[in-house]
């Protein structure tokens, strides 16, 4: 996913790396456990070696629908086009909310905040957002064991309406706050 400037790859850097890569968040799969992997070409045996003592292959429909999503691009543009939209609803709710440290994505459909402003335990502060306002975030914590109880992330892979609402809901439990 790539919204304003286009990804750097690790091929274009080197070819001696190993990309894990899966079709859950780009081509919409979650939960189809679909996923790919580039490796240096001499290290490719290894690899096979490695996955056949951990699994055989992905079931049969699911690389079938893997091999499909491929051939879909109007979706995903227009997947992405809802993405870049609640994004941007996102970023700017968040910061009418109070949340004026953030990390803007370049992909995925995630946003970053800094909460140090308002707690110390993104785990609590979490919790007390989702009791008190309906709405589900995570705490860094589950990203960042070191620095992650000063932030959170917020999703916004929900439809527009969602989001809306969503943002709405966050606004006023900060006022409130």
């Amino acid at each position: 996913i790539e919204y304003d400037k286009k990804a750097v790859t690790a091929l274009e850097v080197t070819d001696d790396c190993y990309v894990i890569n899966s079709f859950s968040k780009y081509f919409s799969m979650t939960g189809w456990r679909v996923g790919w992997m580039v490796v240096p070409e001499n290290q490719v045996r290894v690899v096979e070696r490695i996955a056949q003592n951990m699994f055989i292959c992905a079931p049969h429909a699911s690389q079938i629908a893997a091999l499909a999503s491929m051939d879909c691009d109007d979706e995903l543009q227009a997947n992405l086009a809802v993405y870049r939209r609640n994004r941007d609803l996102m970023i700017d709710g968040l910061k009418e909310a109070g949340f004026i440290d953030i990390a803007p994505p370049d992909g995925a459909f995630y946003v970053y905040a800094d909460v140090s402003r308002f707690t110390d335990d993104s785990r609590a502060f979490a919790a007390e957002i989702l009791e008190k306002a309906g709405v589900a975030v995570t705490p860094g914590l589950d990203f960042d064991p070191a620095r992650g109880h000063k932030t959170l992330r917020f999703s916004y892979a929900r439809s527009t309406a969602d989001m809306e609402e969503g943002i709405a809901r966050l606004k006023a439990f900060m006022a409130a706050r």
